[in-house]
């Protein structure tokens, strides 16, 4: 009789790997890893790699908790504490040849695993995910989530769309094979924010595409007050002008209209006081853009609801003037000032 080899008796590696970053989500860690939890498996398993920025909310001991219960979780040390720091890590020690980034903010269809690895496979493409959908709890979360969709407070990238399906320039969190990722240098590690984007576009660069499908389904907590959004967008707005100075060019129109806006309305408003024209073009954006704004509100709140109207107009301000001012600093930092900005906003993102 033959006896069986060592090699022979160790646990089969999971074909998928699936990352999920954290720091500090005690509030979310625990829903996000349920609904992982409960995935339909694909062929060949996965496993949950939870890269944690050494969290001191009690985030790492639910992970804990939840490991011991389940071997498919495992908790890892990210001593960088950014998100591209994370996913690196990750993917690193990914035993899986198919890699899926999850949020920890967001929980997930029981067939969305499944889904993504079945549309990497039947597209062809060298990354796939979902259109974003957002959700929220609090009165001030809903605004934010409605606003969210809005194709005025947040551009008209297809990721917004719920219903769209095909290629696109960049996707919700994502899935690729491993080779993928290192074939184009995996992400960005002086990026804090705006990483999925960049690795996007050299995925494209590259000649890959990327494939959206609303079969594929999660659900996004969105912040929980107006002033850690207007903090958001201002990283990620101030973070984009990194991907434009690395790539020497712009994505997408939607991503330089915001800090357009705001300079436009501060060289106005600058003028106003020495210049009829200065005044007229400031009274005309001023009143063009309140209408606008309104009128957003308004077609945001017939679907989202009608007790949001009040708090509306100023939630898609947030999302304008946050991502607008942020590239406007990100426009001196790196073009003017050309240095290394990461250590002025590193406190934003903890």
């Amino acid at each position: 009789m033959l006896k069986a080899s060592p090699e022979n008796n160790a646990p089969r590696a999971p074909r998928c790997s699936l990352i999920v970053p954290c720091r500090n989500e005690a509030a979310h860690i625990r829903d996000c890893l349920t609904s992982i939890l409960r995935q339909e498996s694909p062929p060949g398993g996965f496993e949950v790699l939870v890269v944690d920025g050494m969290s001191t909310d009690g985030t790492r001991e639910i992970i804990q908790e939840i490991s011991r219960n389940d071997p498919r979780v495992r908790l890892l040390d990210n001593s960088g504490c950014f998100q591209s720091y994370a996913m690196n890590l990750g993917i690193r020690a990914a035993r899986g040849e198919i890699i899926l980034r999850l949020d920890a903010h967001t929980e997930y269809a029981p067939d969305y695993v499944r889904r993504a690895v079945e549309t990497l496979e039947n597209t062809g493409a060298q990354n796939v995910g979902g259109p974003t959908r957002a959700v929220g709890n609090s009165y001030i979360q809903k605004a934010v989530a409605a606003a969210f969709h809005s194709p005025f407070a947040v551009g008209w990238g297809r990721s917004h769309r719920l219903d769209y399906e095909g290629y696109v320039d960049t996707v919700t969190y994502g899935c690729w094979r491993k080779d993928t990722l290192i074939k184009v240098g995996l992400f960005d590690e002086t990026l804090v924010r705006n990483q999925d984007d960049e690795l996007n576009l050299r995925i494209i660069q590259a000649g890959g595409k990327i494939w959206q499908t609303p079969r594929i389904r999660s659900w996004y907590r969105p912040r929980n007050s107006l002033k850690a959004l207007f903090h958001q967008y201002l990283q990620y707005g101030y973070w984009k002008v990194a991907v434009i100075r690395k790539h020497r060019q712009v994505a997408a129109l939607r991503h330089i209209v915001p800090g357009a806006f705001v300079v436009s309305l501060g060289v106005f408003l600058l003028l106003a006081p020495f210049s009829y024209w200065a005044r007229l073009f400031l009274t005309a954006l001023s009143v063009g853009y309140g209408g606008a704004l309104l009128g957003a509100s308004v077609f945001s709140c017939r679907t989202h609801g009608w007790d949001l109207l009040p708090i509306m107009p100023l939630t898609i301000c947030c999302y304008h003037f946050g991502y607008g001012l942020g590239f406007i600093r990100g426009l001196i930092d790196f073009f003017l000032r050309r240095r290394d900005p990461r250590p002025i906003f590193t406190t934003l993102t903890r």
